[in-house]
């Protein structure tokens, strides 16, 4: 997969901006859809240890890009999100989350950029057999980009990013012990990402819940 030099540049930026973590489409041209010429947050509640999309504000984003002539597959199946920490290795609600929001869809990709500098990169497909494997990550400069836009992307995360400080007691147990369940030290303890089917959004007459 590869970045222009601007969505690069940008994701660093949110990525570094805050201390939790942040995500967001990888957004592609029609005819190149491993190309992410921009990334997109929308409005999202984050910690240092999980993200959580606003429904309302994903369907809000479906609809702009579907009313500025894309299609589903160039803004919806890049899901990308950054670690605060070391490691990019996807943890074990990364894992349940890409199954459940982008299992059905006939391809998907999880990015994750970690604080650290790494980076972990997977592309899944659902035709014929089926299969995933990870995949190789570079900028691309060959391409024309558009320049930086450092007080435009502040303002972007400003509007869309609330960091909170989240409260084990406020969570059940369960949910906790389930969510720590298989991780390791370098693992996210957890990772909220709000349900809405991607897959629906193929029909462009139809809109996220």
């Amino acid at each position: 997969m590869r970045f222009s030099p601007t969505a690069w540049a940008k994701l660093l930026f949110v990525r570094d901006r805050g201390s939790t973590e942040v995500g967001g489409f990888g957004i592609t041209p029609a005819d190149d859809l491993l190309y992410v010429e921009d990334i997109q947050l929308v409005q999202q509640t984050c910690s240092a240890v999980w993200v959580a999309f606003d429904d309302t504000a994903v369907a809000e984003f479906f609809d702009a890009q579907i009313d500025a002539g894309r299609r589903p597959d160039q803004f919806g199946r890049i899901w990308i999100h950054t670690h605060p920490g070391e490691s990019a290795q996807p943890s074990q609600v990364d894992e349940e989350t890409f199954q459940r929001v982008f299992g059905s869809c006939d391809w998907a990709v999880m990015f994750i950029l970690a604080r650290g500098g790494q980076a972990y990169c997977r592309l899944r497909f659902n035709v014929g057999p089926g299969g995933a494997f990870e995949i190789p990550t570079r900028v691309d400069f060959a391409t024309s980009f558009a320049g930086s836009n450092s007080e435009a992307w502040a303002t972007e995360y400003k509007t869309a990013v609330q960091k909170i400080v989240p409260s084990l007691n406020q969570i059940p147990h369960s949910e906790v012990a389930g969510r720590f369940a298989g991780a390791t030290l370098r693992d996210d303890p957890f990772d909220i990402f709000e349900t809405f089917d991607l897959e629906r959004n193929d029909n462009l007459d139809e809109r996220p819940l």
